[in-house]
């Protein structure tokens, strides 16, 4: 058992010398660039380090695990060749070796871009000798050179050296170990819970998804938040990343085309900055006030499942009354299909891009918003979700883009978790009420956003829950409804209320009912409803999406601001068209027509809007129908330019 525990020892002493390697290049980072971080924070960069050797040790995990499975399995099978354990040291050599590099090099690259190293840097290969001459010619950079030659070479001499040594005592220790069945039994148990646990550690956490970036953001200062994120691990996955078919980029119609078609629809005026194309002021009125927020998004609730759109069964009628008592909307569509979509979309004003998820990234996409916006002018700014903070990449997305404090999860009692999509409606809106009075009585204006989850599958619907229909897909909508309305009821008893606007709205909606078109509107089609102080009851029979929220309330709250958005303020603007998408369709739609194309086909669909809003297709589209494809083709890729540039 000595020969296999000490090939045991060198495989743990080579893992532990790496994370050590790669801590010091933290470390180094750390010092050469502190100046970056904020001067307003309150956190601790020691966190930033725990999460960091958290990110290495998934990367470290990655290098070991088969020399590991390897040594371990010959080991337990009672032999230990030298040359294998030779084989195994060039290997960690090399590997080790390419991690440093990256370590190294991240530390210039992000005083440079203020962010970690990314699939971005191949783009650089096709320029070597512009490359090698910026690298050359650069003198910082032949510091952190320097310091890549000296660790690496320190590293590889520490790594042979404790071969050797163990090479000695596994020689030594040959006529005494111990032989026969029963430690091989031994032997084999440990190598199961050795290579799992190196699994374990690549996998990086317990929960429904493996690490991801966003679980080393852990506070409002964006360089702490990336100082905790192994730069292999980032370029690693930006790599993989940019290899998702959803991540191909949209070439509907040229960039240029499609920007000035863009800034002609929203009256952009002046010189277009290149990172900002859409960029206008809004003035701020004489009578702004500082109202608080709360938005609730609720999870698929599309408008077909109200008796206000129709629907015979009594479902929602929390919402169906407050239709009638609120500035209302009845022909208000979601961006997309998914909740990244929704968020996106509602609290940025940017919109869906297909398939493609706009929070995700290895670098994490900035966008200003109503949060941004709100956050400027004193308010604190709290987002509550009923599953893991990493999700989607909620965590590192809200928290970079203006969120003060995320509750998720992992700070809910695990007994009140009831599947994989965290706890139900009921206590995430129980949960956070304490949490808002709580930051109320500070005397700061505050937005909560509180995105519900429960009327996603799977269906949970409490036992104690008295519903008037008997399928679970109709339970769970009661369900979702009451519990918005018990929070309704619950918050108008405190303080706060007064002073606060509430905009309810869906993420995106589901299929109800018959497939009425290539993509059904009650996937798009979801109920919007805004009240509370200083909101005239009204019912706006136009047009409208989510991309409208951030300029609409803002509105309302007389606010001033720079806005890069795709919205319009529906109190002074009437939209005469609209557009939106699902995974493979664009969609583009005005009173009388639409138009719905699919990229991946190359195929048009053409409709038109008859009586009740219902879609009646035609096999050949008209004038009207082609403004609506050049309309939606632009607008989708000026956003993909946005994405792509944006600052």
């Amino acid at each position: 058992m000595k020969r296999y525990l000490h090939t045991l020892a060198y495989l743990v002493g080579a893992h532990l010398m790496a994370l050590v390697a790669m801590s010091v290049f933290r470390l180094v980072e750390f010092l050469a660039l502190h100046s970056m971080m904020s001067d307003k924070s309150e956190a601790h960069p020691a966190t930033a380090f725990l999460k960091g050797l958290w990110f290495d040790n998934v990367i470290a995990c990655y290098v070991i695990i088969l020399p590991l499975a390897v040594l371990l399995i010959v080991a337990t099978l009672g032999f230990y060749p030298k040359a294998l354990r030779k084989a195994a040291g060039w290997w960690l050599s090399i590997f080790y070796t390419l991690v440093l590099a990256v370590s190294a090099a991240n530390i210039p690259y992000f005083a440079y871009f203020f962010k970690n190293i990314d699939a971005s840097i191949f783009g650089w290969f096709g320029y070597v000798g512009t490359t090698a001459g910026m690298l050359v010619g650069e003198k910082s950079y032949l510091v952190y050179f320097l310091l890549f030659i000296v660790a690496t070479a320190t590293l590889l001499w520490l790594l042979r050296r404790w071969r050797r040594k163990i090479n000695r005592r596994i020689r030594n220790a040959r006529a005494t170990d111990h032989k026969g069945w029963g430690w091989i039994v031994a032997r084999l148990a440990v190598t199961v819970a050795v290579v799992g646990a190196c699994i374990f550690g690549i996998r990086g956490r317990v929960g429904y998804n493996p690490i991801k970036v966003s679980q080393a953001y852990y506070c409002d200062d964006p360089f702490l938040n990336q100082l905790g994120i192994s730069p292999s691990f980032n370029l690693i996955t930006s790599t993989l990343d940019g290899m998702r078919k959803e991540n191909a980029e949209l070439h509907l119609m040229p960039y240029d085309k499609a920007i000035a078609y863009a800034r002609h629809e929203y009256g952009v005026a002046g010189a277009a900055d290149s990172t900002a194309v859409l960029m206008r002021h809004i003035e701020e009125t004489d009578s702004a006030t500082r109202p608080n927020v709360v938005v609730v998004l609720m999870e698929s609730m599309s408008a077909s499942l109200m008796q206000t759109f129709g629907n015979k069964q009594p479902l929602t009628p929390t919402l169906d009354s407050l239709y009638k008592c609120s500035m209302a909307f009845t022909n208000f569509y979601s961006a997309g299909i998914h909740t990244n979509h929704g968020i996106t979309a509602t609290l940025y004003s940017f919109p869906a891009l297909m398939m493609r998820n706009l929070m995700k990234g290895t670098v994490t996409p900035h966008r200003s918003g109503i949060a941004t916006v709100l956050k400027e002018r004193g308010y604190h700014n709290m987002f509550f979700m009923t599953h893991e903070s990493q999700y989607d990449n909620m965590n590192a997305f809200l928290r970079t883009n203006g969120y003060d404090d995320i509750y998720a999860q992992e700070n809910y009692p695990a007994s009140e978790r009831v599947n994989s999509f965290g706890v139900p409606d009921k206590f995430l809106f129980e949960y956070a009420l304490p949490v808002v009075n709580n930051v109320a009585k500070q005397g700061v204006p505050f937005m909560a956003t509180l995105l519900t989850i429960s009327n996603h599958p799977p269906y949970i619907v409490p036992q104690w829950m008295k519903t008037t229909t008997k399928e679970p897909e109709t339970q769970i909508v009661e369900y979702a409804d009451w519990c918005l309305g018990q929070f309704l009821e619950k918050a108008k008893q405190q303080p706060w209320y007064d002073n606060t606007i509430f905009v309810i709205l869906a993420d995106h909606g589901k299929l109800v009912g018959d497939m009425d078109s290539e993509l059904p509107q009650s996937y798009n089609h979801i109920p919007c409803i805004i009240f509370g102080k200083g909101i005239t009851p009204q019912i706006y029979d136009g047009l409208a999406t989510q991309v409208d929220i951030m300029p609409t309330l803002l509105g309302l709250m007389g606010v001033g601001y720079d806005y890069n958005g795709f919205g319009v303020d529906l109190t002074k603007t009437r939209r005469n068209r609209v557009f939106y998408t699902s995974d493979t369709q664009i969609v583009a739609r005005d009173s009388a027509a639409c138009h719905i194309y699919n990229p991946q086909m190359d195929k048009h669909f053409y409709y038109t809007v008859e009586e009740g809003g219902k879609l009646k297709q035609i096999s050949q589209g008209t004038a009207r129908h082609d403004s609506l494809r050049q309309y939606s083709f632009a607008m989708e890729q000026t956003a993909e330019y946005m994405q792509r540039h944006s600052k």
